[in-house]
């Protein structure tokens, strides 16, 4: 399959793939393509029997700065909201149950729904300048998927989800948002590394140490937790105050928008 929006492309000589997000220009923000793409890429990598490690990054200056809050139509139904955060959730958790890991690569940014990409993934290696956060809640809205909890301790995530303030790497690793920090430099050396050393490791003991990780996720309730977060973000989103926000993205351009949205919270962090 040809893509529009991101690349798939195989180790020469070890058994990973890689995965990049490639909207730069837009700092590689998750529109419907992307997720339908990437989602695709992700099946065709756990399909492929020479690939035993998939890595995620983002091309040009950012991992991912969330959802595209572009040119949709936002003043729609709590119907329209369920259907679409169900299949942004479903990709995600398409990557969470890969039998083979996955790693995070980021750089720059990785907000709102690219952070919950990055819960997704098994590991997470960090650049030194990266920055993390929700800033979603600011602008009345919250994270489709809920794998935050399932990684982070409960004061650290509603830390996150209620402030939408933004961390630097250092933080980011305090809170066990990654694996390991590295100087941006030095990230995709680090990726590769671990890319190997996972691709080299026996098959079976991954992937059957990855279903019993998982197993023990979903006994303490992780997909009923993310079928309830649905159906709570999209009645949040149906509110009159929900509704309000959306149609402000009809009317402002996005730095318009993100001004409005953060100039409150100036001076607070």
């Amino acid at each position: 399959m040809a893509y529009e929006t991101v690349l798939l492309e195989k180790d020469a000589t070890d058994k990973f793939a890689v995965l990049t997000i490639n909207r730069p220009d837009k700092l590689n923000a998750m529109n419907k393509t992307v997720i339908r793409e990437m989602d695709h890429a992700v099946a065709a990598a756990v399909a492929d029997p020479d690939v035993n490690a998939l890595v995620i990054r983002g091309a040009g200056r950012a991992f991912s700065a969330g959802y595209d809050m572009q040119g949709g139509d936002f003043d729609v139904d709590v119907d329209f909201w369920r259907e679409d955060m169900a299949e942004n959730v479903a990709a995600l958790l398409n990557i969470w149950r890969a039998p083979i890991p996955v790693i995070a690569s980021i750089h720059g940014y990785a907000l709102a729904g690219a952070l919950e990409l990055v819960l997704s993934c098994d590991l997470a290696i960090a650049a030194d300048t990266a920055k993390f956060g929700e800033p979603e809640v600011r602008h009345n809205s919250g994270p489709p998927s809920l794998m935050m909890p399932w990684s982070l301790s409960n004061r650290d995530t509603r830390w996150l989800m209620y402030t939408g303030d933004l961390v630097d790497a250092a933080t980011a690793r305090e809170m066990r948002l990654v694996n390991k920090i590295v100087p941006e430099a030095e990230l995709a050396d680090a990726t590769d590394k671990l890319a190997r050393k996972l691709a080299r490791m026996p098959v079976p003991a991954l992937k059957y140490t990855k279903a019993s990780l998982n197993n023990q996720q979903m006994v303490a309730g992780l997909l009923t937790s993310n079928q309830y977060n649905i159906e709570a973000i999209a009645a949040l989103h149906s509110t009159k105050g929900g509704r309000d926000w959306m149609r402000n993205l009809a009317t402002m351009s996005l730095k318009e928008y993100l001004h409005f949205r953060d100039s409150p919270f100036a001076g607070l962090d």
